[in-house]
């Protein structure tokens, strides 16, 4: 009997052994597991800021050539007399092409397939290309307006009842510096579609006044007052010659129309300046500007 137990307790003992090595060994697989996906990881991490850094650096660096480009770019550009207009265009779709090509390359150091990428963009770039064909067509009338021309960078232009000096002409707007200083951004699209009134691209203009003087003055002397006022101003071009004539007859004054042809430069100088000289005349030879009337019969 003492040696069944014996014999029990003998297997026990075996039995704790064997289950023991069992723990034992799993567990230094369980650890050699864990050990080989630390080390991978810690692998994968040192790769991964490998690439994070070069991509930094990549960036660092691809910024300061772009910048370089950028000026390599406008000094051929002013070596080759280019216009305004055309330069600041052609500056800024080379940077924005550059910037992109520099962001493929970033994509690429990080590990990402530019294929794919490149891919991707396409799909991206149909997307938002539908998504934004307004800007496409701003595009597109930058393109216009570079082509035909119909303004440039310093001339005064007029679009939907906004007006200003043509500032800049960009991929996607042309910028206006109005006359109290104030900058307006206008779509090229909405330039190219739409009328564009261009003030500066004639050498000449036609300044007209329209005068009302009292029914019973005597036409004859208000255009002679007329004559020796603009015989006066040396700023008029001779041909086409000053025109004066007998405009209409208003409800409260007799209407005189004069026309004169200035440079375009000398447009606004000589208007303000015989505007003035019209009133000192007027009154100093006692001729009477009229101002609305309304006679009232009262009936008995």
């Amino acid at each position: 009997m003492l040696i069944e137990h014996l014999l029990m307790a003998t297997s026990f003992v075996s039995n704790i052994q064997q289950v023991t090595d069992k723990l034992v060994e799993k567990g230094s697989a369980d650890l050699g597991g864990l050990s080989s996906m630390t080390s991978k990881l810690m692998d994968w991490g040192i790769a991964a800021g490998g690439r994070i850094l070069s991509a930094i650096l990549i960036f660092i660096i691809g910024r300061f050539i772009v910048g370089l480009l950028n000026k390599l770019v406008a000094k051929l550009l002013d070596r080759r007399n280019v216009d305004v207009s055309i330069k600041s265009f052609v500056r800024s779709l080379v940077n924005i092409s550059l910037t992109i090509l520099l962001i493929i390359v970033i994509v690429g150091q990080l590990g990402i397939e530019t294929t794919s990428f490149a891919a991707l963009l396409a799909s991206a770039g149909v997307a938002i290309g539908m998504a934004l064909s307004g800007n496409l067509q701003n595009f597109a009338g930058g393109l216009m307006v570079l082509l035909f021309k119909p303004y440039k960078v310093g001339d005064w232009i007029e679009n939907q009842s906004v007006a200003g000096t043509v500032k800049e002409i960009q991929i996607f707007h042309t910028i206006l510096t109005t006359a109290d200083n104030k900058v307006i951004y206008i779509p090229n699209g909405a330039l190219s579609n739409n009328i564009v009134t261009n003030y500066s691209d004639q050498v000449s203009r036609r300044v007209e006044w329209v005068i009302g003087v009292d029914y019973g003055e005597d036409y004859h002397k208000v255009e002679q007052v007329l004559r020796g006022i603009l015989a006066n101003e040396k700023r008029l071009l001779d041909t086409p010659e000053p025109f004066i004539a007998l405009h209409a007859l208003a409800a409260s004054s007799v209407n005189v129309v004069v026309r004169v042809w200035v440079k375009t430069e000398d447009y606004w100088g000589v208007y303000f300046d015989v505007n003035k000289q019209i009133y000192e005349t007027f009154n100093a030879q006692g001729i009477n500007f009229p101002f609305p009337q309304l006679t009232v019969h009262q009936g008995k």
